[in-house]
């Protein structure tokens, strides 16, 4: 029976930590998986993990308030942190529609159920495609079952210092949406400084009729040819967020033995 009890608190910690992850994860969070499924897989996974998890050095197998406040809040530093990467995916799909002239059309984001703009849907679900095609969805998996030994189970505390840095890192979903739009940006920029001066040197040129199609003709085109470099980008991305969130659950003293630096 001591066995029996110690197992299912050891379940019961490691289902509110991955359940904090799937709620916000890209891939995961995702509405057009069933809730029923989530909550199978998220037992299933809390299930194979708990006699695992439970053995670890440090680890506290017993519910309270503060073990169950702090499993929820390992899974939610991960899931906060990775939906990061699919909002610069919305924020460059913003910007690249802004130059399309289709800032105006506005369809239903199934992840968040809010109006967004046709190419930050368009943004997001390609980079839900490299997600899953990157495999970039086991790897996440993985990192969060070595998070039980950054964060040993029950032990974890939720510092001010986290919150901050989640913040921080943000603020940097800007550059990275607007590193990931710079071809187009800068393809569609060229064409209306060369439709600005054809209409200087021309007055009688309809300008206003040509600059619509013909950045956007330019801007897809150069979409479609960078697209060979979205794969590295995201990856790139994916892999430091995952990086940050790591150091955000390991307590400073075990940073060097788990080699994540300061």
């Amino acid at each position: 029976m001591p066995d029996w009890t110690s197992f299912l608190s050891a379940m019961t910690l490691a289902l509110v930590r991955v359940s904090g992850m799937v709620a916000f994860a890209p891939f995961f969070s995702s509405t057009a998986l069933p809730i029923r499924t989530k909550a199978v897989f998220v037992g299933a996974v809390a299930f194979l993990l708990a006699p695992l998890v439970a053995t670890l050095p440090g680890s506290q197998a017993s519910i309270s308030f503060s073990a169950l406040l702090g499993e929820l809040a390992v899974g939610l530093v991960y899931g906060l942190t990775l939906t990061l990467l699919n909002e610069m995916m919305l924020f460059a799909g913003q910007l690249i529609g802004l130059q399309f002239s289709f800032s105006m059309v506005n369809l239903l984001d199934p992840t968040s159920s809010i109006q967004t703009p046709l190419l930050g849907d368009l943004f997001q679900l390609m980079g839900t495609l490299v997600v899953i095609g990157a495999g970039l969805d086991r790897i996440l998996l993985a990192s969060i079952v070595r998070s039980f030994r950054a964060a040993p189970l029950g032990s974890f505390a939720l510092a001010p210092t986290s919150a901050l840095a989640i913040v921080r890192a943000a603020s940097g979903i800007f550059l990275a949406a607007v590193e990931l739009a710079a071809p187009v940006l800068a393809a569609t920029l060229l064409v209306e400084v060369a439709i600005s001066l054809l209409g200087k040197l021309s007055p009688q040129l309809p300008v206003m009729s040509l600059s619509v199609p013909l950045k956007t003709l330019t801007g897809f085109a150069l979409l479609i040819g960078s697209l060979a470099l979205w794969p590295r980008f995201i990856e790139a991305r994916f892999a430091g967020l995952l990086d940050l969130a790591e150091q955000l659950i390991t307590a400073p003293g075990h940073r060097a033995a788990l080699g994540l630096g300061g």
